[in-house]
């Protein structure tokens, strides 16, 4: 059976459910569901290194991708921003490993900088012992104060060197140097890191960094750079999962899986097969396009025809679509121990048929328009709408995809566009209790989830968007040397589901908000005047 027909018949399901509801608020998200998460459900938060350690040159860190990105002068960040110094977390773990313990997490998810620890991203020539040093002080102390390391072996901030001797990710010698690297992180850190993630999301990785350049290594390949980019980083996932499980598993008991970051698509019209077909379709070049090669073994039946097809058509004697051979497919099928899934907002999807002669790219392969609700809550930043019950519908499609895989939820979160200093955000709060419900939902429903990891623990650098979009659960004050954090009222919201683990009562609820509000606006008072004194 094709994965598809699968896709089809969760369609199929979901109509009936949604039967005789109105489109505003089908039967399953109307009501909150008071409850529960399954005792040892892991609650954390995360972060990646280049949007907030900072020291870009010091203690012989060597300089990646995005340093050379930001550094570059043509305007590519919002305000010309660099991660230079960012939230200068390389220098305030103690002070970071506070705040974990304030917010009363159980892990925390963040990465590993290849470039802080092989400089030229390469370990034959030079392996950066301050850089091991500080990635082990850090996994001792987080253990120290009981919060599980889990570590991104690869988000985003790949050695400036590859790119520049064999042009990153295009070139399949990335697979034997990301594999030198990984080995080298279970080698050093294996004994205390249980959870590992080869790459945080990949997607974007690829159709950001090799597709429209608007990302580090900012190259424009349109309908061919992605692909290849992304066949690599697959292959050298399944390398590094293989590794870890002849090596490292044996003695170190630790699981190595991926994460996949995707919207939910949702047909425009549940009566139009068109539009269900469209919605499929947006699914599977989303998660499918990495998921289903790991989990089934091969790329989804629907990106082959299509960018088989849109090649044919464009005069290209093979398809766009890197082919795996038999003896790879077998190789990267069952390469992940959990699925770690990321997930911030929903998409209505509609057909859009693009002729072939508007030459390749990602966009014109999907045929395909995203669509939003002006209707839905929107925090101003024009892209990411509280939709909570799309959440649902893509974890039960990722369970139902892909056989009930033990899931982990790595990144969700909402960013609030500020201009001035507001710790009062009462929008993250109701983003939070949305989508952390619509999970408990989904967990009710069967689906195998073992953590979620809210986005993020500091406001950081948000790639080409500078500083302007803030996700923290502590405000940064970037404008001041020292980089000063304070709590905003989504840090006793969170901290009090976690420690209820889950919604208990509808009274009790309630007066977690009215407490956070409350909390939130003397901390504003109290630093209003600090600033005007």
């Amino acid at each position: 059976m094709k994965p598809v027909r699968v896709v089809t018949l969760w369609w199929v399901l979901l109509l009936v459910s949604r039967l005789g509801a109105t489109r505003k608020g089908s039967p399953e998200e109307a009501s909150f569901y008071y409850g529960t998460f399954p005792l040892g459900f892991s609650w954390g938060v995360g972060s990646s290194a280049f949007q907030t350690e900072g020291a870009w040159d010091q203690d012989g860190k060597g300089p990646s991708i995005w340093d050379a990105f930001t550094h570059s002068g043509k305007g590519k960040v919002l305000g010309d921003e660099t991660a230079d110094v960012a939230c200068d977390g390389y220098y305030k773990v103690q002070e970071d490993i506070i705040l974990l313990r304030e917010l009363h997490v159980n892990h925390y998810r963040f990465s590993l900088s290849w470039p802080r620890l092989l400089p030229t991203g390469v370990r034959a020539d030079k392996v950066n012992k301050r850089g091991i040093k500080f990635y082990s002080d850090f996994i001792d102390a987080l253990l120290k104060s009981n919060i599980t390391p889990i570590v991104t072996l690869h988000h985003w901030d790949l050695p400036q060197l590859l790119q520049v001797k064999y042009g990153g990710w295009q070139n399949v010698s990335m697979i034997s140097y990301f594999g030198d690297y990984a080995n080298l992180c279970f080698e050093a850190f294996g004994d205390r890191v249980k959870h590992w993630i080869t790459f945080s999301d990949p997607r974007t990785m690829a159709e950001k960094g090799y597709e429209t350049g608007r990302h580090a290594p900012g190259l424009q390949l349109p309908g061919t750079g992605l692909y290849k980019a992304a066949h690599h980083i697959i292959k050298a996932h399944a390398q590094a999962w293989h590794s870890y499980n002849r090596t490292w598993r044996g003695k170190q008991r630790g699981l190595v899986g991926i994460s996949l970051n995707c919207d939910w698509g949702e047909p425009v019209d549940m009566s139009s097969p068109k539009d269900i077909e469209a919605a499929e379709r947006y699914l599977q070049f989303c998660l499918g396009w990495f998921a289903n090669p790991i989990y089934a073994g091969d790329y989804p039946q629907v990106m082959k025809d299509r960018i088989g097809k849109k090649s044919a058509e464009q005069g290209l004697d093979m398809s766009r679509l890197p082919v795996f051979s038999l003896q790879e497919k077998s190789y990267i099928k069952g390469t992940s121990d959990f699925l770690g899934l990321g997930h911030f907002t929903t998409r209505y999807i509609t057909e859009r048929k693009y002729p072939s002669r508007q030459g390749p790219s990602y966009q014109t392969d999907r045929d395909l328009v995203e669509l939003v609700d002006p209707n839905w809550p929107d925090p101003g930043s024009k892209w990411l709408y509280s939709v909570p019950w799309g959440f649902r519908r893509l974890l039960h499609f990722a369970q139902t995809q892909y056989g009930n895989p033990p899931i982990y939820v790595t990144e969700n979160g909402a960013s609030q566009i500020l201009h001035c200093m507001q710790l009062c955000d009462e929008w993250r709060i109701q983003y939070l209790k949305g989508y952390i419900n619509e999970m408990l939902k989904a967990i009710k429903d069967g689906a195998n989830i073992k953590g979620y990891t809210s986005w993020s623990l500091l406001d950081k650098f948000e790639w080409e968007k500078g500083y302007s979009d803030r996700y923290g659960f502590y405000y940064v004050e970037f404008n001041n040397r020292n980089k000063p954090r304070y709590p905003k009222a989504s840090v006793q919201y969170y901290r009090k589901i976690i420690t209820a683990n889950g919604f208990p009562n509808p009274r009790e609820v309630e007066s977690w908000y009215l407490k956070a509000l409350e909390t939130c606006s003397i901390n504003n008072q109290m630093l209003a005047a600090v600033n005007h004194s």
